[in-house]
């Protein structure tokens, strides 16, 4: 939690943890709950993970990109999202000290990373339908490698120097049963920027481009079938097709984002506005990893080669001669 500097004696006492009074039946309902969320978050990533390792046609530079969302949100849901719903459901942080720092390091450098994948995504798409000659003859399945791993280790940087700094200029505060990083006012409005209000903007305004270029598209292919035999006319058509539907996954999966990783930042901005409620910052942040669990949802929903990926994976025709090679995008 991104909480900006305070009294440490004021806040142990506000976060202090309350009695549970949890019916032994809903206690359980909430574990075995998590545990699907859980499990459905780590299984629906590896999913996208094992399938564009496996099959060829999905070695795109674009793909390396979802490849790279898809290992983010998988290390989401085997390292942050499980402590953080025992947190909820105990009222109680329950483990050690070092656990409470390995996670929130692990935690803030997950997110920042997925901000970032998303935002490459966008900047994928944009060049991809602004100057598809250019990006074709530039972006090659290397290139977007080295941009991935890039992106990786920039984020590991940032977030090891941010939490070295931070430990020069204002200490970790831990209260009994709680686990919270708290920032000076400085490195809370440094990391507002860089982590939240940069890649957001990008993605934003890449996006309404993307629109726009499709939208464009769209009419030039219209006006194209009206000059065109039917065979050519059933083509363009079909390009049209999907080009819409691509823009309207990519809709989606932008809008979804958002709103998982909006309400979470607002919330952090206003805190020194409005009271902090401790409760109120652990939903905003199972809220943000939802977002995790999501991704391979609107995967399989939108994209039918992802569906033909899991049957092929799940009934273990994966071992095959050749599987790699089998056509899954016609």
């Amino acid at each position: 939690m991104n909480l900006t500097e305070f009294n440490q004696s004021d806040l142990c006492e506000h976060f202090s943890c309350p009695e549970r009074s949890l019916s032994p039946a809903v206690y359980i309902l909430l574990y075995v709950c998590s545990a699907a969320v859980v499990l459905l978050t780590v299984c629906g990533n590896l999913l996208v993970i094992i399938s564009v390792l496996h099959f060829k046609q999905l070695h795109t530079p674009t793909n390396m990109l979802v490849f790279s969302l898809a290992v983010s949100d998988f290390l989401v849901g085997a390292l942050a999202m499980l402590p953080m719903l025992i947190w909820k459901i105990e009222s109680c942080w329950i483990f050690a000290r070092g656990y409470c720092i390995s996670f929130l390091m692990a935690s803030y450098f997950l997110t920042s990373l997925s901000i970032y994948n998303v935002g490459l995504i966008a900047v994928d798409r944009y060049l991809a339908l602004s100057n598809p000659f250019l990006y074709t003859n530039t972006i090659s399945n290397r290139t977007m490698c080295i941009v991935v791993s890039s992106n990786w280790c920039v984020c590991l940087v940032y977030n090891t120097a941010f939490y070295y700094f931070n430990g020069s200029f204002t200490r970790f505060v831990m209260c009994p049963g709680e686990c919270y990083l708290f920032l000076n006012e400085v490195l809370f409005a440094v990391d507002l920027v860089i982590a939240f209000i940069f890649p957001c903007s990008i993605i934003i305004i890449l996006y309404t481009q993307v629109f726009v270029i499709a939208k464009k598209h769209a009419n030039a292919i219209r006006e194209l079938n009206n000059h065109t035999r039917p065979k050519t006319q059933k083509i363009t058509s079909h390009s049209m097709k999907s080009e819409r539907k691509a823009a309207k996954v990519l809709g989606i999966l932008v809008s979804v984002f958002l709103m998982c990783l909006l309400p979470y930042f607002i919330y952090s901005v206003l805190g020194d506005v409005i009271e902090i409620q401790a409760e109120t910052f652990q939903k905003l942040a199972i809220v943000l990893y939802l977002n995790s669990t999501i991704n391979p949802v609107i995967y399989a929903l939108f994209y039918p080669w992802f569906r033909r990926c899991i049957k092929l994976i799940i009934t273990l025709r994966i071992f095959q001669t050749d599987s790699a090679l089998i056509n899954i995008l016609s």
